[in-house]
């Protein structure tokens, strides 16, 4: 029988890669229903900013919920909720009514919440960033390889079937069906954590101070942050690419602006675990990639790919005002790559820095750095920027003061009380409290 850390490690990537399809299977489909709603390219970049909407406040809350709850429950009401909603929206006859039904059919983005602390209660301290990175780097590929790659095949323009002749509905009915059947598997067959006593010391964490005091933590604070410049940078341009390269190039075939867009995704997803496991070697052989954070290992690598990001978004910029759209997709897989490495290096911090508030902690994260998701886009399709190409370093411009923010948190002197100093919200009175470690 598979190992317990596996079988819940499968399950997490299996709903978070559905999660992710389900989320972004919108993106591919964009001109047809522009078409059918009579939309322009402005307020494309609104429904691309609606689909990331709930996820925010849904993750913040989600977070502590699943540390009380556990996985399995809140994994099982999520995916069952998000298929209802997908499924509504494939028969959806108004635009209202679309927008609305996407609206709940996109919480399942928060199911990166859920599996992240899932993990958390099941892998060793040394290990997660590894194990992390491997349930987000499957699981984010959910948009390129699924939504932006697969589906589009699937359910291409000439599509055909019992239930929709348009594809976009029988793309939208049947990952929201695959997502209820998920759903009942996950809340059956997954288990909590590793142990009781883990299990136990993770509820314990969960009230409303308590969760006041981790929100206002330098660690959280900055960590959430410069999510908002990575995934929440993911996110607009998981939703966004298809219409730029479609806008900006002329490249009207729905599968091949598809395609290129999924070069992003792909990108940003799959090499996600190296991330991780860069941040776990740096930390176990203490190596010093930059000695302004001298001993702050993990730190000094998470900030270098920070500062990849920034630059190859203004490169993302460079390559569009050639006007050779494979300049442009071969920057975006360099912005997906930083993207990439930049989560993971993110989330192997998470859960070293808070073992028995993973959930929480993740749901502070997850939710402010998805709000990158709903405002980049406005950037990109801003009425007043004179071409598509300039939205890219306007978004770079913006990722400045998150870097100072991280520079200084990342000073070894401030970093070791990453954890305990904050802002506002002194440290409550819990009692006595068990705290156990990341190992049995």
């Amino acid at each position: 029988m598979i190992d317990g850390k596996w079988k819940n490690l499968l399950l997490a990537t299996v709903m978070f890669n559905l999660g992710f399809v389900i989320w972004f299977s919108f993106a591919p489909f964009t001109g047809g229903i522009a078409a059918e709603f009579g939309l322009s390219v402005a307020q494309l970049g609104i429904v691309s900013s609606a689909a990331v909407i709930a996820v925010p406040l849904g993750r913040i809350v989600i977070g502590p919920l699943t540390d009380r709850f556990g996985a399995p429950v809140t994994a099982g009401c999520t995916m069952v909720l998000v298929g209802t909603f997908s499924i509504v929206s494939a028969f959806a006859q108004t635009y209202e009514v679309f927008t609305a039904s996407r609206i709940v059919a996109s919480l399942a983005g928060i199911t990166f919440v859920i599996g992240i602390q899932h993990v958390a209660e099941w892998f060793e301290e040394e290990n997660l960033g590894t194990a992390e990175g491997i349930f987000a780097g499957i699981g984010n590929a959910g948009a390129g390889l699924g939504a932006y790659f697969t589906l589009p095949r699937v359910f291409g323009e000439n599509y055909a079937g019992p239930l929709f002749s348009t594809n976009w509905r029988a793309a939208f009915f049947y990952t929201g069906v695959l997502a209820i059947g998920v759903g009942i598997v996950y809340y059956l067959v997954g288990d909590a954590a590793k142990s009781e006593a883990k299990r136990q010391a993770t509820r314990e964490g969960t009230s409303v101070d308590q969760w006041l005091y981790i929100a206002t933590r330098y660690g959280a604070v900055v960590l959430a942050a410069a999510y908002v410049m990575t995934f929440g940078l993911e996110l607009a341009m998981n939703g966004w690419l298809g219409t730029y390269y479609r806008e900006a190039f002329g490249q009207s075939d729905i599968v091949i602006a598809a395609t290129f867009a999924a070069t992003f995704s792909v990108a940003a997803g799959l090499l996600r675990p190296i991330g991780g496991y860069v941040s776990d070697v740096v930390a176990r052989r203490e190596i010093e990639l930059l000695p302004w954070f001298a001993g702050r290992y993990r730190e000094q690598w998470t900030f270098s790919t920070l500062v990849f990001v920034t630059v190859a978004m203004v490169g993302m910029t460079g390559a569009g005002l050639t006007g050779n759209i494979y300049a442009a997709v071969a920057a975006g897989f360099l912005v997906g790559l930083g993207c990439a490495f930049a989560e993971g290096a993110i989330f192997a911090q998470v859960p070293a820095m808070f073992p028995n508030s993973s959930g929480t902690v993740t749901g502070i994260v997850g939710g402010i750095g998805s709000s990158g998701g709903s405002i980049y886009p406005l950037v990109f399709s801003a009425a007043f920027l004179p071409n598509l190409h300039l939205g890219y370093v306007v978004v770079a411009a913006t990722m400045l003061p998150i870097l100072a923010l991280c520079a200084w948190v990342f000073q070894p002197h401030v970093a070791e009380r990453a954890t305990t100093g904050g802002w506002f919200v002194e440290k409550p009175d819990t009692g006595a409290t068990s705290t156990v470690s990341g190992d049995d």
